[in-house]
Protein backbone atom coordinates (compact mmCIF):
# COMPACT_ATOMS: atom_id res chain seq x y z
CA UNK A 1 0.00 0.00 0.00
CA UNK A 2 2.79 2.43 0.95
CA UNK A 3 4.68 1.75 -2.27
CA UNK A 4 1.56 2.40 -4.36
CA UNK A 5 0.90 5.73 -2.64
CA UNK A 6 4.53 6.82 -3.05
CA UNK A 7 4.48 5.84 -6.73
CA UNK A 8 1.28 7.81 -7.32
CA UNK A 9 2.75 10.90 -5.64
CA UNK A 10 5.88 10.49 -7.75
CA UNK A 11 3.81 10.31 -10.96
CA UNK A 12 1.95 13.48 -9.98
CA UNK A 13 5.20 15.30 -9.17
CA UNK A 14 6.72 14.27 -12.51
CA UNK A 15 3.70 15.67 -14.35
CA UNK A 16 3.60 18.89 -12.33
CA UNK A 17 7.35 19.23 -12.83
CA UNK A 18 6.96 19.09 -16.64
CA UNK A 19 4.02 21.49 -16.53
CA UNK A 20 6.03 24.07 -14.57
CA UNK A 21 9.00 23.57 -16.89
CA UNK A 22 6.79 24.38 -19.89
CA UNK A 23 6.22 27.87 -18.51
CA UNK A 24 9.93 28.37 -17.92
CA UNK A 25 11.18 27.35 -21.37
CA UNK A 26 8.79 29.80 -23.02
CA UNK A 27 11.16 32.62 -22.02
CA UNK A 28 14.45 30.96 -21.00
CA UNK A 29 16.83 28.43 -22.64
CA UNK A 30 16.90 24.73 -21.78
CA UNK A 31 20.57 24.74 -20.72
CA UNK A 32 19.68 27.25 -18.02
CA UNK A 33 16.97 24.90 -16.80
CA UNK A 34 19.52 22.07 -16.50
CA UNK A 35 22.03 24.33 -14.72
CA UNK A 36 19.39 25.21 -12.12
CA UNK A 37 17.28 22.07 -11.68
CA UNK A 38 20.04 19.45 -11.42
CA UNK A 39 22.24 21.07 -8.72
CA UNK A 40 19.13 22.13 -6.78
CA UNK A 41 18.28 18.51 -6.05
CA UNK A 42 21.66 17.79 -4.41
CA UNK A 43 21.26 19.79 -1.16
CA UNK A 44 17.64 18.66 -0.94
CA UNK A 45 18.69 15.00 -1.10
CA UNK A 46 21.40 15.75 1.48
CA UNK A 47 18.69 16.96 3.87
CA UNK A 48 16.79 13.71 3.30
CA UNK A 49 19.96 11.77 4.14
CA UNK A 50 20.06 13.61 7.46
CA UNK A 51 16.36 13.02 8.13
CA UNK A 52 16.56 9.26 7.48
CA UNK A 53 20.04 8.84 9.04
CA UNK A 54 21.54 7.25 5.92
CA UNK A 55 25.18 8.29 6.34
CA UNK A 56 26.34 4.88 7.54
CA UNK A 57 24.93 3.34 4.37
CA UNK A 58 26.57 6.07 2.32
CA UNK A 59 29.98 5.31 3.83
CA UNK A 60 29.56 1.56 3.31
CA UNK A 61 28.41 1.87 -0.29
CA UNK A 62 30.44 -0.31 -2.66
CA UNK A 63 32.32 1.11 -5.63
CA UNK A 64 30.08 -0.96 -7.88
CA UNK A 65 26.94 0.70 -6.52
CA UNK A 66 28.51 4.17 -6.68
CA UNK A 67 29.48 3.57 -10.31
CA UNK A 68 26.04 2.40 -11.43
CA UNK A 69 24.19 5.07 -9.46
CA UNK A 70 26.46 7.68 -11.03
CA UNK A 71 25.86 6.36 -14.54
CA UNK A 72 22.12 6.32 -13.90
CA UNK A 73 22.25 9.90 -12.62
CA UNK A 74 24.15 11.19 -15.64
CA UNK A 75 21.94 9.35 -18.13
CA UNK A 76 18.64 10.30 -16.52
CA UNK A 77 19.24 13.68 -14.87
CA UNK A 78 21.53 15.27 -17.45
CA UNK A 79 21.08 13.59 -20.83
CA UNK A 80 17.48 12.43 -20.43
CA UNK A 81 16.34 15.57 -18.65
CA UNK A 82 17.90 17.85 -21.28
CA UNK A 83 16.20 15.91 -24.08
CA UNK A 84 12.91 15.91 -22.18
CA UNK A 85 13.15 19.67 -21.62
CA UNK A 86 13.85 20.28 -25.31
CA UNK A 87 10.92 18.11 -26.36
CA UNK A 88 8.67 19.93 -23.88
CA UNK A 89 9.90 23.29 -25.16
CA UNK A 90 9.13 22.35 -28.77
CA UNK A 91 5.88 20.39 -28.26
CA UNK A 92 4.48 21.35 -24.89
CA UNK A 93 4.12 19.14 -21.83
CA UNK A 94 0.96 17.43 -23.13
CA UNK A 95 2.10 16.46 -26.63
CA UNK A 96 5.63 15.46 -25.60
CA UNK A 97 4.16 12.85 -23.21
CA UNK A 98 3.32 10.09 -25.71
CA UNK A 99 6.73 10.21 -27.40
CA UNK A 100 8.63 10.02 -24.10
CA UNK A 101 6.42 7.04 -23.18
CA UNK A 102 8.52 5.09 -25.69
CA UNK A 103 11.03 4.78 -22.84
CA UNK A 104 9.07 1.70 -21.78
CA UNK A 105 9.89 0.07 -25.13
CA UNK A 106 13.59 0.67 -24.47
CA UNK A 107 13.23 -1.06 -21.12
CA UNK A 108 11.30 -3.85 -22.84
CA UNK A 109 14.09 -4.21 -25.40
CA UNK A 110 16.59 -4.84 -22.61
CA UNK A 111 14.21 -7.33 -21.03
CA UNK A 112 13.82 -9.23 -24.31
CA UNK A 113 17.51 -9.25 -25.19
CA UNK A 114 19.20 -9.54 -21.79
CA UNK A 115 16.55 -11.42 -19.81
CA UNK A 116 15.49 -13.66 -22.70
CA UNK A 117 11.80 -12.80 -22.37
CA UNK A 118 9.54 -13.73 -25.29
CA UNK A 119 7.50 -11.41 -27.49
CA UNK A 120 3.86 -12.54 -27.53
CA UNK A 121 0.75 -11.23 -29.27
CA UNK A 122 -0.31 -8.95 -26.40
CA UNK A 123 3.12 -7.37 -26.20
CA UNK A 124 3.08 -6.85 -29.96
CA UNK A 125 -0.34 -5.12 -29.78
CA UNK A 126 0.82 -3.03 -26.83
CA UNK A 127 3.91 -1.87 -28.71
CA UNK A 128 1.72 -0.95 -31.68
CA UNK A 129 -0.56 1.14 -29.47
CA UNK A 130 2.37 2.91 -27.83
CA UNK A 131 3.70 3.85 -31.27
CA UNK A 132 0.19 4.68 -32.47
CA UNK A 133 -0.32 7.49 -29.94
CA UNK A 134 2.50 9.80 -31.03
CA UNK A 135 1.99 8.78 -34.68
CA UNK A 136 -1.62 10.05 -34.68
CA UNK A 137 -0.57 13.30 -33.03
CA UNK A 138 2.30 13.74 -35.49
CA UNK A 139 0.17 13.27 -38.62
CA UNK A 140 -2.44 15.68 -37.27
CA UNK A 141 0.22 18.33 -36.67
CA UNK A 142 -1.07 20.70 -39.37
CA UNK A 143 -4.24 21.26 -37.37
CA UNK A 144 -2.31 21.50 -34.10
CA UNK A 145 0.53 23.80 -35.10
CA UNK A 146 -0.10 26.78 -32.82
CA UNK A 147 -1.37 27.33 -29.27
CA UNK A 148 -3.88 30.01 -28.28
CA UNK A 149 -0.99 32.11 -26.96
CA UNK A 150 0.74 31.95 -30.36
CA UNK A 151 3.46 29.39 -29.55
CA UNK A 152 4.33 27.40 -32.70
CA UNK A 153 4.90 23.65 -32.34
CA UNK A 154 8.02 22.11 -33.90
CA UNK A 155 7.03 18.46 -34.32
CA UNK A 156 10.06 17.10 -36.16
CA UNK A 157 12.64 18.44 -33.72
CA UNK A 158 10.35 17.85 -30.75
CA UNK A 159 9.85 14.20 -31.63
CA UNK A 160 13.57 13.73 -32.25
CA UNK A 161 14.43 15.08 -28.80
CA UNK A 162 11.60 12.98 -27.38
CA UNK A 163 13.14 9.84 -28.87
CA UNK A 164 16.52 10.69 -27.33
CA UNK A 165 14.73 11.26 -24.03
CA UNK A 166 13.05 7.85 -24.30
CA UNK A 167 16.42 6.20 -24.89
CA UNK A 168 17.86 7.80 -21.75
CA UNK A 169 14.83 7.32 -19.51
CA UNK A 170 14.36 3.77 -20.74
CA UNK A 171 17.93 2.66 -20.05
CA UNK A 172 18.59 4.40 -16.71
CA UNK A 173 16.41 2.03 -14.60
CA UNK A 174 18.72 -0.87 -15.44
CA UNK A 175 21.69 0.99 -13.99
CA UNK A 176 19.63 1.89 -10.92
CA UNK A 177 18.72 -1.77 -10.49
CA UNK A 178 22.38 -2.78 -10.76
CA UNK A 179 23.31 -0.18 -8.16
CA UNK A 180 20.49 -1.02 -5.74
CA UNK A 181 21.32 -4.72 -5.57
CA UNK A 182 17.97 -5.47 -3.84
CA UNK A 183 18.42 -2.68 -1.30
CA UNK A 184 15.64 -1.26 0.84
CA UNK A 185 14.18 2.20 1.39
CA UNK A 186 17.32 3.82 2.84
CA UNK A 187 19.58 2.28 0.19
CA UNK A 188 17.37 3.77 -2.50
CA UNK A 189 17.59 7.23 -0.92
CA UNK A 190 21.38 6.95 -0.89
CA UNK A 191 21.25 5.93 -4.55
CA UNK A 192 19.25 9.04 -5.38
CA UNK A 193 21.81 11.22 -3.62
CA UNK A 194 24.71 9.64 -5.55
CA UNK A 195 22.80 10.07 -8.81
CA UNK A 196 22.25 13.78 -8.14
CA UNK A 197 25.85 14.24 -6.98
CA UNK A 198 27.33 12.77 -10.16
CA UNK A 199 24.89 14.68 -12.36
CA UNK A 200 25.64 17.97 -10.55
CA UNK A 201 29.39 17.48 -10.92
CA UNK A 202 28.98 16.86 -14.64
CA UNK A 203 26.85 20.00 -15.04
CA UNK A 204 29.50 22.03 -13.18
CA UNK A 205 32.25 20.63 -15.43
CA UNK A 206 30.25 21.41 -18.56
CA UNK A 207 29.69 24.98 -17.41
CA UNK A 208 33.40 25.50 -16.73
CA UNK A 209 34.54 23.83 -19.97
CA UNK A 210 32.05 25.75 -22.09
CA UNK A 211 33.53 29.01 -20.85
CA UNK A 212 30.11 30.36 -19.94
CA UNK A 213 30.00 32.82 -17.09
CA UNK A 214 28.06 31.80 -14.03
CA UNK A 215 26.34 35.17 -13.84
CA UNK A 216 24.90 34.60 -17.33
CA UNK A 217 23.73 31.07 -16.70
CA UNK A 218 22.28 31.95 -13.32
CA UNK A 219 20.67 35.17 -14.49
CA UNK A 220 17.69 35.41 -12.15
CA UNK A 221 16.27 38.44 -13.96
CA UNK A 222 14.61 36.15 -16.50
CA UNK A 223 11.06 35.37 -15.38
CA UNK A 224 11.48 31.78 -16.55
CA UNK A 225 14.00 31.15 -13.76
CA UNK A 226 11.35 31.07 -11.03
CA UNK A 227 9.67 28.25 -12.93
CA UNK A 228 13.00 26.40 -13.17
CA UNK A 229 13.45 26.66 -9.41
CA UNK A 230 9.97 25.21 -8.93
CA UNK A 231 10.77 22.56 -11.55
CA UNK A 232 13.97 21.59 -9.73
CA UNK A 233 12.13 21.21 -6.43
CA UNK A 234 9.34 19.15 -8.01
CA UNK A 235 11.89 17.04 -9.87
CA UNK A 236 13.65 16.30 -6.59
CA UNK A 237 10.35 15.26 -4.98
CA UNK A 238 9.42 13.04 -7.92
CA UNK A 239 12.76 11.20 -7.82
CA UNK A 240 12.69 10.94 -4.03
CA UNK A 241 9.24 9.35 -4.01
CA UNK A 242 10.21 7.12 -6.94
CA UNK A 243 13.27 5.76 -5.16
CA UNK A 244 11.27 5.32 -1.95
CA UNK A 245 8.47 3.55 -3.85
CA UNK A 246 10.96 1.11 -5.37
CA UNK A 247 12.24 0.39 -1.88
CA UNK A 248 8.73 -0.31 -0.55
CA UNK A 249 7.12 -2.16 -3.47
CA UNK A 250 8.15 -4.31 -6.46
CA UNK A 251 8.66 -2.81 -9.90
CA UNK A 252 5.50 -4.56 -11.13
CA UNK A 253 3.50 -2.34 -8.76
CA UNK A 254 5.48 0.88 -9.09
CA UNK A 255 5.88 0.92 -12.88
CA UNK A 256 2.19 0.88 -13.88
CA UNK A 257 1.38 3.66 -11.42
CA UNK A 258 4.36 5.72 -12.59
CA UNK A 259 3.07 5.60 -16.16
CA UNK A 260 -0.06 7.47 -15.09
CA UNK A 261 2.09 10.62 -15.18
CA UNK A 262 1.00 11.20 -18.80
CA UNK A 263 -2.62 11.55 -17.60
CA UNK A 264 -1.60 14.04 -14.91
CA UNK A 265 0.26 16.01 -17.60
CA UNK A 266 -3.04 16.64 -19.35
CA UNK A 267 -4.80 17.60 -16.11
CA UNK A 268 -2.09 19.99 -14.91
CA UNK A 269 -1.54 21.31 -18.43
CA UNK A 270 -5.21 22.21 -18.73
CA UNK A 271 -5.28 23.81 -15.26
CA UNK A 272 -2.05 25.83 -15.52
CA UNK A 273 -1.00 26.12 -19.17
CA UNK A 274 -4.11 25.81 -21.31
CA UNK A 275 -3.07 28.90 -23.32
CA UNK A 276 0.37 27.38 -24.04
CA UNK A 277 -0.71 23.77 -24.70
CA UNK A 278 -2.66 22.00 -27.43
CA UNK A 279 -5.31 19.81 -25.81
CA UNK A 280 -7.98 18.61 -28.23
CA UNK A 281 -9.73 15.38 -29.22
CA UNK A 282 -6.88 14.23 -31.49
CA UNK A 283 -4.23 14.75 -28.81
CA UNK A 284 -6.39 13.10 -26.15
CA UNK A 285 -7.06 10.12 -28.42
CA UNK A 286 -3.34 9.72 -29.10
CA UNK A 287 -2.61 9.88 -25.37
CA UNK A 288 -5.31 7.28 -24.65
CA UNK A 289 -3.78 4.90 -27.22
CA UNK A 290 -0.34 5.39 -25.68
CA UNK A 291 -1.63 4.77 -22.16
CA UNK A 292 -3.55 1.65 -23.26
CA UNK A 293 -0.45 0.27 -24.97
CA UNK A 294 1.74 0.96 -21.96
CA UNK A 295 -0.58 -0.83 -19.56
CA UNK A 296 -0.99 -3.77 -21.94
CA UNK A 297 2.79 -4.14 -22.09
CA UNK A 298 3.21 -3.81 -18.33
CA UNK A 299 0.49 -6.41 -17.77
CA UNK A 300 2.51 -8.92 -19.81
CA UNK A 301 5.95 -8.18 -18.28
Amino acid sequence: MLGSILALISAMMFALNTTALRRGVLTAPVHQAIAITVPLGLPLFFIILLMFDCFDLLKDLSMKSIFFFSIAGIIHLVIGRYCNYKSTQLLGATQSGPITQLALLISLFFALTLLNEELNLYLFIGIGLVFGGPTIIFFARKNNSKTKSGVVMDYKRGYLWGLFCALAFGSSPFFIKLGLDDGGLKENIVGGFIAYLSASLLVLILIIVSGSKFRNIYDFNNKGVKWFILTGFLGFLSHLFRYMALGAAPITIVEPIQRSTIIFRVIFGWLLNRQHEIINKTVLFGIMLSVAGVYLIIYQI
